[in-house]
């Protein structure tokens, strides 16, 4: 198989499985849609131009891919349904009797992901 092939191939499978995750998250509270929808972008950019063209013609996640794209902006509704999901890992963890170190490690990332969604822009200035 041709090397290029193989990498168009892989970023083919990476995209069509973040754009699954990114569908079942616009649905499913604890899921987020917004990481995995860029993924997607990032992965068809790389292996299909018409999935890349379709995704940002997309009615529902067209605008959250061209905000971030091109205002490097997180919308406030999904930043909001981001800091509801990092409040209740932790919480969902400690209820369910996780390790302490598990959790500390869960505080540490979701707050250094926290800090970084809350100062994106909220959108096109």
């Amino acid at each position: 198989m041709d090397k290029r092939l193989g990498i168009r191939i892989f970023w083919l499978v990476v995209g069509l499985i973040s754009l699954g995750l990114g569908a079942v998250g616009a649905v499913l509270p604890l899921l987020p849609t917004t990481p995995f929808l860029l993924v997607a972008a990032f992965a068809f950019a790389r292996s299909s131009p018409r999935l890349a063209a379709w995704l940002d013609a997309h009615p529902q996640f067209g605008p959250l891919i061209g905000n971030w794209r091109d205002h490097g902006a997180i919308s406030r509704r999904a930043k909001i349904a981001a800091m509801i999901v990092i409040l209740l890992t932790p919480t969902l963890s400690l209820a369910l009797g996780f390790a302490g170190w598990i959790i500390a490690v869960q505080l540490l990332v979701l707050t250094i992901v926290a800090a970084f969604i809350l100062t994106r822009p909220d959108g096109a200035r």
